[in-house]
């Protein structure tokens, strides 16, 4: 099969998914061409084969960068400086810094919070129209959620929130005619422009946010913490605006769901490990090969790039049965909605709580959800991600 899956137009309809699944049926690597947005990359599909590019024993870097259109050539100029595409002792310092922001303890303080923020949106939305009037969830729940938590960790004004909030669209949905105007680097200069400035302020007024906790290292300079900064805002902006969105798309595919869960308090968390897995936001990974590297009966040499499509892996027939339907009691449930290995999302309690929250809430203020039309999804490579999702809602 000859295509270049850096096209961004094969992610915008559900077709991807019948592709993906032929795709994980052939079971081999799948070699894309130079194309307008890279120079040519391997692709593996399966959940072993993306586990096995993911997996900490590999012979891999993300060093290079870990999306399409980087590679030992065209490296990223992060590479090394940022989270994502840390390695070894650099890596594991930004961790110890990160990660008592967005342990599971620390994003279980967040859960009042979170439920006031998710609480306000659904009641705002069932007072400001008349009965039976379409929400679009992408837009107007999607996005506010995350954001609030995101920028209280880092210590972002309440008043900023929807400006950063509109940058990180089209940071990760450039690709879209929806975020026209503005191209994902001139998003990044922003946001880094704002951080900047941030940055300036915790330097005189130190605060116990994480942009004061980066500047207390002396090892790190104000590029590494506008980085890292940019880094944090956009994974937990972006990823889980699209889950939240897809978390009504699920509800209307199974509608006895919400009864499910007002009446087995046992039923949230599985119910949430399935709503990451179907909704699957990130959509793919990059590494480049330190060494020879065997996968699907095919020697990949050294210095190539290899992407891990995880969507393809959350929906692989021999590890989830029937795959494309949401199973909201689905266990067990070994999906790779956050990656995994060394470079597994930090911000995944973060991301489950506020699901979970979200699904609790949405199981007390109403019986049930239903699609008004059909989603739409944004034009992109960087995350699977709605343009829109309408949906009304039959309340309590």
């Amino acid at each position: 099969m000859t295509m270049d899956l850096g096209n961004p137009d094969l992610y915008t309809t559900a077709d991807r998914y019948s592709r993906w699944r032929s795709l994980v049926a052939d079971g081999e690597p799948h070699w894309s061409e130079p194309g307008p947005t890279h120079a040519g990359f391997w692709s593996v599909f399966s959940h072993e084969a993306c586990g096995k590019v993911l997996s900490p024993s590999a012979p891999m870097t993300s060093e290079y960068g870990m999306m399409i259109g980087f590679d030992r050539e065209h490296a990223d100029l992060s590479g090394g400086r940022m989270l994502v595409t840390a390695e070894g002792e650099r890596h594991r310092k930004l961790r110890r810094i990160v990660s008592p922001f967005l342990s599971r303890l620390a994003a279980g303080s967040f859960r009042e919070r979170i439920e006031q923020e998710v609480t306000g949106l659904l009641r705002a939305a069932r007072e400001g129209g008349p009965e039976g009037d379409a929400l679009d969830v992408a837009k107007g729940i999607g996005p506010y959620i995350p954001a609030a938590t995101v920028c209280e960790i880092l210590g972002v004004p309440a008043a900023d929130r929807q400006r950063l909030i509109t940058l990180t669209g089209h940071a990760f949905g450039g690709e879209d005619s929806s975020y026209d105007g503005m191209t994902p680097s001139m998003a990044h200069t922003e946001i880094l422009t704002y951080f900047y400035d941030l940055i300036t302020e915790r330097r005189r007024r130190p605060g116990d946010d994480l942009v004061s906790a980066l500047l207390a290292d002396a090892e790190l300079d104000d590029q590494d913490v506008l980085l890292n900064c940019d880094n944090v805002l956009i994974g937990g902006n972006e990823t889980t605006r699209h889950a939240i969105a897809g978390t009504f798309h699920a509800l209307a595919e199974a509608p006895g769901t919400l009864a499910l869960l007002s009446a087995d308090p046992e039923a949230f968390a599985p119910a949430v490990e399935e709503v990451l897995r179907w909704t699957s936001p990130a959509l793919h990974v990059l590494r480049v090969t330190t060494g020879e590297f065997s996968v699907g009966g095919r020697t990949i040499p050294a210095g190539s790039p290899v992407v891990a499509w995880l969507p393809a892996a959350n929906r692989d027939p021999q590890v989830f049965d029937r795959p494309d339907e949401f199973q909201p009691q689905r266990t067990p449930n070994k999906h790779m909605a956050f990656g995994y290995g060394l470079h597994h999302c930090m911000g995944a309690a973060l991301a489950r709580i506020e699901i979970d929250v979200l699904l609790r809430v949405l199981s007390r203020e109403a019986k049930s959800v239903s699609i008004t039309d059909e989603p739409q999804w944004i034009r992109g490579l960087l995350v699977q991600g709605y343009k829109s999702v309408r949906v009304t809602l039959d309340w309590n």
